[in-house]
């Protein structure tokens, strides 16, 4: 999803990455796949999916290195890869985390968070994804896992888009959910940010990354319509609404998708 980091990042993370391969008696092939600022670095690992996860010596824990660990006790029909190995590891400067999950094979929706283009998405997959987020919101939200902070969003929503918050309720969300995180399956990634979130976001951000493309947009606003339609969901919304005018300076596709989300904004 990111660029490959400055060259002596990589090479760190690549001797990690064979490393963690070499105790799960596996072979680390295929596209790397890059986080942000090279924290992590997955990659196809045989049968497997290899992802490894660094942090500077004494500053792991937390809600991102511990999220994909904590996720796997969440119910199973929420459709995910199964972690099931997990080693850690310390050097001089740095701790790593080596995770192994059954690998998915499916692709994922789109190269980037946001959609371009129709992806032609069958609506089965849209009844099961819709199902997989109703599976996450019947889980009581995590008093120790925040996806969405309730001071971020009184400051933001009004700030960025105008409106005025009410009364907020929270469900569990997985807070990362864009097009670059969900495959055809649908099987979703990346469980780093999961925890509380105001009801409706991630079906929100689902939504709102797919306004480049309107008549996509219209149509998977008709799919979760059992989601968007409920009063409650627009907190979630708003709030979605606010992070891309907030970072639109700072990021490439939430500067793209500012005027759509400006646009969307004056009709709600």
């Amino acid at each position: 999803m990111f660029d490959a980091p400055a060259p002596a990042t990589v090479d760190r993370m690549l001797a990690a990455q064979q490393h963690a391969a070499d105790q799960f008696g596996l072979r680390a092939t295929g596209r790397r796949v890059w986080g942000y600022r090279g924290r992590t670095l997955s990659s196809a690992a045989g049968p497997h999916w290899l992802r490894v996860v660094c942090a500077e010596a004494g500053t792991e824990g937390g809600k991102l290195w511990n999220g994909p660990s904590t996720s796997r006790a969440l119910p199973a029909s929420v459709p995910r890869p199964d972690l099931f190995r997990i080693r850690d590891w310390t050097t001089d400067a740095y701790t790593y985390r080596a995770e192994l999950y059954a690998y998915a094979p499916d692709p994922i929706v789109s190269p980037r968070p946001v959609l371009d283009e129709d992806p032609g998405l069958p609506k089965t997959w849209w009844k099961e994804m819709t199902a997989a987020l109703a599976a996450l919101d019947d889980v009581p939200p995590p008093a120790d896992r925040e996806a969405v902070r309730e001071e971020y969003l009184r400051r933001v929503i009004p700030e960025f888009t105008g409106h005025q918050v009410d009364d907020v309720t929270w469900s569990t969300a997985h807070g990362d959910l864009h097009y670059g995180n969900v495959t055809r399956g649908p099987h979703i990634l990346d469980w780093e940010g999961w925890g509380s979130a105001p009801y409706g976001y991630d079906a929100a951000t689902l939504y709102v990354y797919a306004l480049l493309t309107p008549q996509t947009a219209a149509r998977i606003r008709t799919q979760l319509a059992p989601v968007l339609d409920r009063p409650e969901a627009r907190t979630g919304l708003l709030t979605v609404c606010a992070q891309v005018l907030q970072a639109q300076d700072r990021v490439d596709f939430y500067a793209e998708l500012a005027g759509p989300v400006r646009e969307h904004l004056a009709h709600l």
